[in-house]
């Protein structure tokens, strides 16, 4: 008889108690946990774009018939208006299945057990997940008390076996931008920096123009916030040409569908609504902002990016998320040791900030009565 082995026994020891990632949940999937229909629950738990896609996107998409067709696996129309778009050279691009994907390739490209990378921390959740796939060791520097990037600490951080500094600005969930010069210093020492730009539409910052200065530069973007194409899942990062070279032979041939191809095309043409759609969102969160200001038991801080994370001063944050859920407004809530007792609220259009402002009065309401 065939003695069959345990499989979990198989797993690698490192990934036994490997928890996953914490992502927002679909509005469909909740059920009675809210008081609204599903078409009138406010999503600002995920960083969407409230406008959506380009019309065009649309359209486009309601024609496209090449759906039995495999997708470009050279992504050589993609890659070229990303080049128009950012000033790169096509051969130093890369297309992804969402920027979430490029993390990945890249930390597998980089890193092995004993590897070494720096992480400005608190920060984007999945620089942590994917390297616990990698065996290779995270080494956290604490951002100061305004989230602010402590360039000497970084510096002083650095080993033999340091193999990456990751770098997200606008960053993921504070808003925080990281001075050009702080950037600059960091390149400096000649360590792979890999920049998370996925804000920087509503940051108005970029260092896509110091790549041909540092060779040892790597940016990732992303579609799904200033264009809205979440659900198509399709990023980009702009990379050295050798290492382009390497990430487009590890990457899944097909890793960019042929829908989010027309996206992105579509999205250029209508680049000028896009740009509006922007404005209107870094406009709203000004006005966000100082709404949440008004309350005592808040502290909002500062955003480049098109969500506002917040400290609750009084009371849990997750009873708070909890009660706007009720509400059918959906945020996202930390309570772990560098993020604690807090929310991120995405910027929504203006009548999502009367929403918001209205379910927290009546929250504080009910605490005060």
């Amino acid at each position: 008889m065939v003695a069959f082995q345990e499989l979990d026994k198989l797993i690698r020891s490192e990934l036994v108690n490997f928890s996953g990632y914490a992502a927002s949940r679909a509005p469909e999937t909740l059920g009675d946990k809210v008081a609204v229909p599903l078409e009138d629950i406010i999503k600002l738990d995920a960083n969407e774009n409230p406008y959506g896609c380009s019309p065009r996107v649309t359209a486009a998409l309601a024609e496209y018939s090449n759906l039995s067709v495999y997708p470009d696996p050279e992504q050589t129309e993609i890659r070229r208006q990303i080049q128009e778009y950012t000033g790169v050279n096509a051969a130093q691009i890369v297309a992804s299945s969402g920027s979430d994907q490029l993390i990945d390739l890249t930390m597998r490209l980089f890193i092995g057990p004993g590897d070494e990378v720096i992480n400005c921390v608190p920060s984007f959740a999945l620089f942590q997940f994917f390297m616990a796939l990698t065996g290779g060791t995270l080494v956290d520097v604490l951002r100061d008390e305004d989230f602010a990037v402590d360039i000497k600490k970084v510096k002083a951080a650095i080993t033999p076996r340091t193999k990456m500094i990751l770098l997200a600005t606008p960053n993921n969930p504070t808003g925080t931008i990281t001075p050009r010069q702080d950037i600059v210093e960091l390149l400096e020492t000649g360590v792979p920096i890999f920049v998370d730009e996925a804000y920087c539409e509503f940051g108005g910052e970029t260092v896509v123009d110091l790549m041909p200065d540092y060779p040892n530069l790597m940016i990732l973007r992303t579609f799904s916030k200033w264009a809205g194409l979440a659900g198509l899942r399709i990023g980009y990062g702009l990379f050295p040409p050798k290492i382009a070279d390497y990430l487009m032979r590890i990457k899944e041939p097909y890793c960019v569908n042929g829908a989010a191809m027309i996206a992105v095309r579509e999205s250029f043409k209508d680049i000028d609504y896009l740009n509006n759609t922007v404005r209107m969102i870094i406009a709203e969160r000004e006005k966000f902002f100082e709404e949440l200001t008004k309350f005592s038991w808040l502290k909002p801080f500062p955003s480049r990016a098109n969500f506002i994370y917040c400290a609750v001063l009084k009371g849990k944050a997750g009873d708070l998320q909890q009660k706007l859920q009720s509400k059918g407004i959906l945020v996202r809530y930390f309570d772990q040791p560098l993020l604690k007792n807090s929310l991120r609220i995405g910027v929504g259009k203006p009548e999502h900030t009367v929403a918001v402002i209205k379910a927290l009065r009546e929250i504080e309401s009910e605490q005060n009565g």
